[in-house]
């Protein structure tokens, strides 16, 4: 099981994303996102690490996130034991579901922002994971869920992004989550205005929330952020 996040700010090119599993090291293999550019997750019942590869080369080459998700998809002839998600620099959002994943299998897709899972306790995981995020970064969050608009951003957005990524893994854990449990968990921020942001957790015992929530606090501190401003945006 792997459920996943991925955000995209058409304005600021800012991109996100997240993950979370009841297996070793998420973050070595399933979340990817590149600024300006899109995002991806590849995961299911057995992971393709070559995907990301893939789509972002087509999304460097102007393809939609749909174009892009099916080049890769054509290729790979397990197709039917992987689940893919890929956002493209305008915010929309692709998904492959092969017939070989587990139950169950679920997703939510806005503009900006969207999650899908499989293996999950429960289908509505990755519903309360978008709604989570949308609420702590979007000026009219019950317009994009209820009426499909595009998400006004607040202006604070990438301060907040930490943060609403945590709450929004909570918020999907909460709702049920991976039915084995989840034992790691990964989150990536790229932006023009800072360094790279690339926390993981590669195998927790406990709650994966309170270790998550630990290192973004260590990252908050006066000292890393002094370090972040002092890094080449590039």
């Amino acid at each position: 099981m792997t459920l996943s996040l991925l955000h995209v700010h058409p304005v600021t090119g800012t991109s996100a994303s997240l993950a979370a599993t009841g297996s070793v090291a998420v973050g070595g293999y399933v979340n990817h996102c590149w600024r300006g550019l899109g995002a991806c997750a590849t995961q299911g019942l057995t992971t393709n690490p070559w995907y990301p590869e893939g789509v972002r080369r087509a999304l460097e080459q102007g393809l939609s996130a749909q174009d892009a998700l099916n080049d890769v998809v054509a290729g790979d002839a397990g197709a039917s034991r992987r689940q893919c998600l890929v956002m493209d620099a305008d915010g929309r959002s692709a998904l492959h579901t092969g017939i070989d994943n587990q139950p169950v299998v679920a997703s939510a897709r806005c503009p900006g922002v969207a999650a899908a899972g499989n293996m999950l306790a429960d289908a509505a995981v990755p519903e309360a994971m978008v709604t989570a995020f949308l609420a702590a970064t979007c000026e009219d969050p019950d317009a994009v869920l209820k009426q499909g608009k595009a998400p006004s951003f607040r202006e604070t957005h990438d301060v907040e992004l930490l943060v609403a990524l945590i709450e929004a893994l909570e918020a999907g854990l909460v709702a049920g989550g991976d039915h084995r449990g989840c034992r790691s968990v990964a989150l990536r921020i790229e932006s023009f205005t800072m360094a790279p942001i690339d926390l993981r957790v590669d195998w927790v015992e406990a709650d994966p929330v309170t270790e998550l929530r630990a290192l973004a606090h260590r990252v908050a501190s006066e000292d890393f952020q002094a370090f972040l401003r002092s890094l080449p945006h590039r």
